[in-house]
């Protein structure tokens, strides 16, 4: 199976580097910068699960992809969608399965308008992962879990070859039968949890510390309310974990749009809450913290955006 990673930040950088590591026929989608850097040091892994370095990971610009593949790896940020869509379609043959890791579910519309429903799975990961100033891709847990499927839920030939292409790779993976429900699931909690983090500037624990618990409880309700009106209610197992994620006393987790801001960074603002709020299918005046996280992290896009395009200070 000829995979195609889409980027080798955090998250493609992780997921195929195990691959990689794991003896998969592996190629890296980069930009020149990112190849330099990999030509120089290797794809290195720093994590509790196990340190790796690949010394001379195979990587390929855009200009030169002109062969197909049979599976894409894709994890940019949902703002960088449209020019990654761009730039990995040469690779796409009629079929070639694609696999994003996105959150939220705009992506998949956007894909599957342009290159047709059918060649989308769903997928979802659960890990925390970071690039360090020297390029290295730091695992901050001990969790690096990906889930995926054919959003119809039934097993294919082409997942359960995926799904032996990860077996054995150094990190868990499933092959679903329910994703899309998964997908929704880790959407409710990630639209709360970056949008509490973000209005109260902390991690899960300063929240709690500062008595505003059930604010985030409460806009994590808000978030089921929306997965339920499209007909994706979460399971009591998943409200359970992500109540206890978002109310842990002392926990130093936030979520990582709220780092993103803390380093003046483009944001996902739109794909995570605005189009959460946008499927809710209610008027302007319900969810509303939802409404006011939605609009604090839009403030911040603005001022940004401002910020860039003001004239220097002499």
């Amino acid at each position: 199976m000829r995979i195609l990673v889409v980027g080798a930040g955090a998250l493609g950088g992780y997921f195929g580097g195990r691959l990689k590591e794991a003896g998969r026929d592996v190629t890296f989608l980069v930009r020149p910068r990112r190849a330099e850097q990999l030509a120089k040091t290797g794809l290195i892994i720093r994590s509790p699960r196990g340190d790796a370095t690949i010394a001379e990971p195979p990587t390929i610009f855009a200009d030169k992809l002109h062969t197909l593949f049979d599976l894409i790896l894709l994890s940019c940020k949902a703002y960088d969608l449209p020019s990654a869509m761009d730039s990995f379609a040469p690779a796409v043959g009629p079929n070639t399965a694609i696999l994003p890791l996105l959150n939220g579910m705009k992506h998949m519309d956007l894909l599957g308008a342009r290159f047709g429903a059918g060649a989308v799975l769903g997928g979802q990961c659960i890990i925390s992962a970071t690039l360090d100033a020297e390029g290295r891709v730091i695992h901050l847990n001990d969790l690096h879990f990906l889930s995926f499927g054919e959003q119809g839920g039934a097993q294919t030939a082409r997942t359960v070859a995926i799904a032996a292409a990860f077996s054995g790779t150094g990190f868990e993976s499933h092959l679903s039968t329910t994703i899309l429900q998964e997908m929704w699931e880790k959407w409710a909690f990630i639209a709360a949890a970056a949008g509490i983090s973000c209005l109260m500037r902390g991690a899960f624990g300063d929240i709690v510390a500062a008595g505003a618990g059930k604010l985030a409880t409460d806009m994590f309700a808000e978030c089921c309310t929306v997965a339920a009106a499209n007909g994706f209610a979460p399971g009591e197992v998943a409200i359970k974990r992500s109540r206890g994620m978002l109310t842990a006393p002392g926990s130093p987790i936030a979520a990582s749009m709220l780092r993103d801001i803390e380093r003046g960074a483009p944001i996902e603002a739109d794909h995570i809450v605005g189009d959460l709020l946008q499927r809710g299918g209610k008027g302007a005046g319900d969810y509303p913290l939802l409404q006011i996280a939605y609009a604090h992290v839009r403030s911040y896009g603005a001022r940004r955006e401002r910020e860039k395009s003001a004239p220097p200070q002499r």
